[in-house]
């Protein structure tokens, strides 16, 4: 690797995106951001400015634009790219789903364009624990079978196959496929954290609106569930863990340059119930909650057999679900409308 090579990081002013930014600075990378904002906010870099000491260097527009990919890689000599940029809200896919498929899709297969263009052909990829469907056992392995049973997993698994296609078609790519168990918590500055526009899809962020006094309650969706307490079970990972192995997929590609698909979780599902109180242990704030009917496209438990990241990456997640809890909170009462 060549001193302080320029990672690309789109959608890096996300959640996810903006936490492995500030990861990579730490590893010695010089991260280059592609947002285009229509699911984040540009006062995050002015956060990650304070955090960092220095401006982080940020390019506005669309990974759907073949042609301006192809020249941000170029004017920055980008060595890999990390692709964030997609929605990814379960429940709109359902609702959405030509949204998705234009969006998710159709912006892999550009930025791959670009890529290919700029010469620049080593990707680690945002995917999701989604391509695994509704698992037969837990904790899942990566040779689980895929499949889906919503269409935001859907873009996920076709992702990983336009992939696959890509370095049978050229084996000089080199990838990395990261299937993300369920992202939590936040920077333990306060500084950055999770700020979804709307309504949350996701259960850490509606629990902490809720417990700022944001919503009046959480509907936990399904207590029926074949679980110990009825409800769903998953494996909630601390976003910094989430940053460190992106890092660790970057320095893995860049160096020895094999392939390799794996998952980042625990390795431990916790219940939305157990989410709920160990939130309001560590915030000292009551979260009031109501049983809602099932969403569609739900499962009752997923969570991960990481052993494959530490083998391959020596990657391991470090933060507990009490870290988790205290850092969301922390984030949320301090900017308690987000970056807004």
């Amino acid at each position: 690797m060549t001193a302080n090579p320029s990672i690309l990081l789109t959608g890096g002013a996300g959640f996810i995106g903006s936490h492995t930014c500030l990861a990579l600075c730490a590893a010695g990378f010089e991260p280059v951001i592609l947002d285009n904002f229509s699911n984040s906010s540009p006062a995050v870099l002015e956060r990650l400015q304070r955090l960092r000491g220095q401006a982080v260097v940020c390019e506005r527009g669309d990974v759907g634009d073949t042609a301006l990919v192809q020249t941000v890689i170029e004017r920055h000599g980008i060595a890999a790219v990390i692709h964030f940029a997609g929605f990814k809200a379960v429940g709109e896919s359902v609702a959405k789903p030509l949204k998705y498929y234009a969006n998710n899709l159709g912006g892999m297969v550009s930025l791959l364009q670009g890529m290919d263009a700029a010469g620049c052909r080593t990707l680690v990829f945002s995917s999701s624990a989604t391509v695994y469907g509704d698992p037969a056992s837990v904790p899942i392995t990566e040779d689980f079978p895929r499949s889906h049973t919503n269409p935001y997993g859907h873009s996920k698994l076709v992702g990983e196959d336009i992939m696959a296609a890509m370095r049978i078609a050229n084996p000089a790519w080199r990838m990395g496929v990261l299937r993300y168990f369920n992202p939590v918590g936040a920077h333990p500055s306060g500084l950055i954290g999770e700020d979804p526009l709307g309504i949350p899809d996701n259960l850490m962020p509606y629990v902490t609106q809720v417990a700022v006094g944001q919503r009046p309650h959480l509907n936990v969706y399904g207590n029926d569930y074949a679980t110990p307490d009825g409800t769903g079970v998953r494996d909630y990972i601390h976003v910094q863990d989430l940053a460190a192995g992106h890092v660790a997929a970057v320095q893995a590609l860049l160096g020895r340059g094999e392939s390799f698909t794996v998952n980042l979780g625990t390795g431990r599902g916790h219940s939305v119930l157990e989410v709920v109180h160990a939130f309001e242990q560590n915030s000292g704030r009551p979260v009031p909650y109501q049983i809602a009917p099932r969403r569609p496209g739900d499962v009752a438990q997923c969570y991960a057999n990481p052993a494959l990241a530490h083998r391959l990456l020596g990657w391991q997640a470090h933060h507990t679900l009490d870290d988790m809890c205290a850092d969301a909170w922390r984030w949320q009462s301090q900017n308690p409308s987000g970056y807004r």
